[in-house]
Parts: structure tokens; sequence; C-alpha cells
């Protein structure tokens, strides 16, 4: 840092959480301290019922944006046209301040996977996904966020590194990233590369919003989970990507052993207090410690 904060860009949302099932008569009942709500968007492609009543009280109270996690982009199937279309409608009923998806593929040959698969660093992959995220951007007729996925496997034929990968599909798609801090730090454990480097090759004016989670350490290898904490060493590569890109809409994401409302506000309090001493140039180390 030079001593100053960085300015808030125009998007900026604040610092908000994954909207789940289990907080959502809490959320309607009182005022939590989020500033915004991330939404799951298969789990509200729906006509109607109970889970659409509840996104529409939320998004008369909350911004929200909108996650998807079957698009399927980097598969060599064609984009699933019936999916774009309920995506779309649900797009404009809820008008979200964004929508996003992965770079990964998750099906072949009409078989899903149900998995966020990585893709083969190639030119090849390279121009194929740019290809589908310019289609899906044309006809949601909106800029989507990419999130970059966990990794657990690799690819012989890659050549280059997941974030040359990663840089280039946003400036050929011309979209725009979800960088998950979390994933960038499993991966990194697992494929031995560093975390830091990742950061240091991402341009920033790309960067919209970042997602904060936990994960299973197995010693030898780490996994996503989503049912721990966020730990102190994604805190510090957090405070690392702020100190990089400044202030970034952020938010945490629990899918399994989920929590009360009350200890995700306290985690996300941990994020707000980290992002604003990040931006006044505190060093690292006392920004998680302290």
């Amino acid at each position: 840092m030079e001593g100053h904060v960085k300015a808030v860009k125009d998007d900026y949302l604040g610092f908000g959480l994954g909207l789940r099932t289990d907080h959502f008569e809490e959320v309607l009942q009182g005022s939590p301290k989020v500033d915004w709500f991330e939404v799951i968007s298969e789990n509200f492609m729906v006509a109607g019922g109970k889970p659409r009543y509840y996104l529409q009280q939320v998004r008369e109270r909350y911004p929200i944006v909108m996650h998807g996690v079957s698009m399927s982009l980097g598969s060599t199937d064609p984009l699933d046209m019936n999916y774009l279309k309920q995506l779309k409608a649900l797009t404009d009923e809820i008008q979200p301040a964004w929508i996003s998806d992965h770079l990964c593929w998750s099906q072949l040959g009409g078989i899903n996977s149900h998995d966020l698969l990585p893709m083969p660093y190639t030119e090849e992959a390279l121009k194929h996904i740019v290809s589908n995220i310019k289609q899906a951007q044309d006809f949601l007729g909106r800029q989507m966020l990419i999130e970059n996925v966990s990794s657990y496997i690799s690819y012989r034929e890659s050549a280059m590194t997941e974030w040359e990968f990663y840089s280039a599909v946003v400036e050929e798609a011309d979209c725009l990233m979800l960088l998950d801090i979390n994933n960038i730090y499993v991966s990194a454990r697992n494929h031995h590369f560093d975390a830091e480097q990742y950061l240091a090759s991402i341009n920033p004016q790309r960067v919209r919003q970042m997602h904060l989670a936990g994960h299973s350490d197995y010693g030898d290898y780490i996994i996503d989970t989503h049912d721990h904490p966020v730990v102190d060493s994604v805190w510090q590569l957090y405070a690392k990507a702020i100190q990089r890109f400044g202030p970034v809409s952020t938010m945490i994401e629990r899918d399994d052993d989920i929590p009360a409302l009350s200890e995700l506000i306290g985690e996300l309090d941990q994020a707000r207090r980290i992002s604003a001493e990040a931006l006044t140039g505190l060093s690292v180390g006392s920004l998680v410690n302290g």
C-alpha cells in the first residue's frame, strides 16, 4: 500500500452472506447486519412456491446477486438453452446486481457429474470457453462474473498456469471475476504453487466480487467443503488481495454444518475489519492476529 485508501468502485456492495434456507425466517423477521445476499440460482429457478416467495421478500430488503453452479461453460456439450431461458426469466424478475458462474465443466454427453471440474489450460480450451461465455452473455443480456474453482487434478496437456488461463478468459470474453480466495488457497496447496503470485497476475479492474469459505485439511491435500469457518491462512490471503485490489464486494459461503446466523455475521464482521485495516496499509500479520 502507498499510505492511502483505494477508491471504492461504483458497483461495491460491501459484505454479504449466502442466503440459505436455515436463515430465511430470521432474515425476514429481523434486520441482520448484512449488506447483501448471494443466492444459488438453481435453487430458485422454479415457478412460484416458497423458495421464490422468500427470495422476493429478501429482495425487497437487500441487494441480491445470483450465483450459478450448472452452466458448465467449459463442456464440449452445447450450452443448455432451456437452462439459460429459466435463468434469464429469474434474472429479469429479480434484477440482481450481477450474476455469476464457474470456470469449469460439469457435464459431458448429457451426463452431469454434479461437480465443478477444472479446465485443461490450453489455447483450444481457452477459445472454447470464451465462445460459450460470450454466447451466454449475449443471451442473458448481461456481463457475467466467472469464478475460479478449487482443483484436485491437473492435465498433462495444460500449456499455461491457471491464473494465466483465467486472466485470458476474462479479457477475451469481456467478463468479470468472482475471485474465490479460499479456492486459490486450496489449489495452491494441492498443486504447490504460490497463491500470492496468482493474486499478482490478476487485473484489478476485472475483480468485482470475492468469496471466502472454510475447507477440510487432510495434510497432503485439502478440499473446499464450505463446512468450516474461514481459517487464518485464508484470512491472510484475503488481506493481501484487498491490499492489491482495493475494496471488493465480499461474501462468506457456508453450505454444510450451517451455524446460527449470528455466528456467520460475526465472521462477516471479521472480514469487514480485515478489509478496512488492509486498506490503511497495516501488515498482514497484524490484521489476522490483532
